[in-house]
C-alpha cells in the first residue's frame, strides 16, 4: 500500500521541522508549507490523505483554509487536524464547527499528534485503498458500487449513493445540511438546503429493514449522522 500523504500547514520552523522529520520516520509522505495561500495550491494539485494545519499561519488563515478545502467537492472528505495555541472552548467550537475533526492545543507532544493521525488513517484507510467500508450491518463497496444490509442487497440511485458513503467515512460524526452539501454535491451546483432532507429521506426508505432501529439519526438544529445498529 503507498504511504499516506499528509499536507502538514505550520508557521514555526523548528515544530514544523520535528514533526516533518517524524512523519516521514513513521513511513508519511509530507509536503510542508507555513503558509494558507499555498496550502489550498497544494491541496488542488495533490489532495492529501489528512491535513495538519495551524491556526495562525502566513496569508489566508487555518480556520479559512479549513473552510474553503470542506468548500472543495475534492477535498471535502480529508480529514484536518488543527493546531492552535488558543484555549478558549469557544475556539475549539468554531474550528470544530468549520469541519475540522480533532483540535490539538499547543504545547503538545509529537507522540500524542503521531497517535491521533495514526487512529485517523487507520479508519480512512479502507476508503483509500477502494475497500468496503463497514458501520454496524451496512456495508458499502466504493469500487464495484453496491451496498448490503443484513446481507441484502440495497439499491440506491448516484446522489444517495455518495451521501451514505460520505456518511460512512465519518460514523458518529454530526454533519450540517451545508457541510453535507458541499460535501457531497459539486460546490458549484444551485442547490437549496431543503433538497439535502429529500434525499436523507430516501436514502433512509432506501435502508430500512422491518424491526430495524434507522442508523441515520437526526440532531435537532444540527443536522445528520450515521450510527452502527
Amino acid at each position: 500500500m503507498s504511504a499516506a500523504k499528509l499536507l502538514l500547514v505550520e508557521d514555526d520552523p523548528a515544530l514544523s521541522e520535528l514533526l516533518e522529520f517524524r512523519f516521514r520516520k513513521e513511513g508519511y509522505e509530507v509536503r510542508a508549507t507555513p503558509d494558507g495561500d499555498e496550502a489550498l495550491i497544494l491541496a488542488e494539485e495533490d489532495t492529501p490523505d489528512l491535513v495538519i494545519l495551524d491556526w495562525m499561519i502566513e496569508g489566508t488563515s487555518g480556520i479559512e483554509v479549513c473552510r474553503r478545502l470542506r468548500r472543495n467537492q475534492d477535498t471535502a472528505h480529508v480529514p484536518i487536524i488543527m493546531l492552535t495555541a488558543r484555549e478558549d472552548e469557544d475556539d475549539r467550537i468554531r474550528g470544530l464547527e468549520t469541519g475540522a475533526d480533532d483540535y490539538l492545543t499547543k504545547p503538545f507532544s509529537p507522540r500524542e499528534l503521531l497517535a491521533r493521525v495514526a487512529a485517523v488513517m487507520r479508519r480512512i484507510r479502507p476508503v483509500l485503498a477502494g475497500q468496503s467500508i463497514e458501520v454496524g450491518d451496512i456495508k458499502l463497496n466504493p469500487v464495484a458500487h453496491r451496498v448490503e444490509r443484513a446481507g441484502s442487497e440495497v439499491k440506491l440511485g448516484p446522489t444517495e449513493f455518495r451521501l451514505l458513503r460520505f456518511f460512512m467515512e465519518s460514523p458518529g460524526r454530526v454533519f450540517s445540511r451545508g457541510q453535507l452539501l458541499d460535501g457531497v454535491w459539486d460546490n458549484g451546483s444551485d442547490i437549496e438546503l431543503r433538497t439535502v432532507d429529500v434525499h436523507i429521506r430516501r436514502l433512509r426508505k432506501a435502508i430500512e429493514i422491518d424491526g430495524a432501529h434507522d442508523p441515520i439519526r437526526t440532531v435537532r438544529s444540527a443536522g445528520y449522522a450515521i450510527e452502527a445498529v
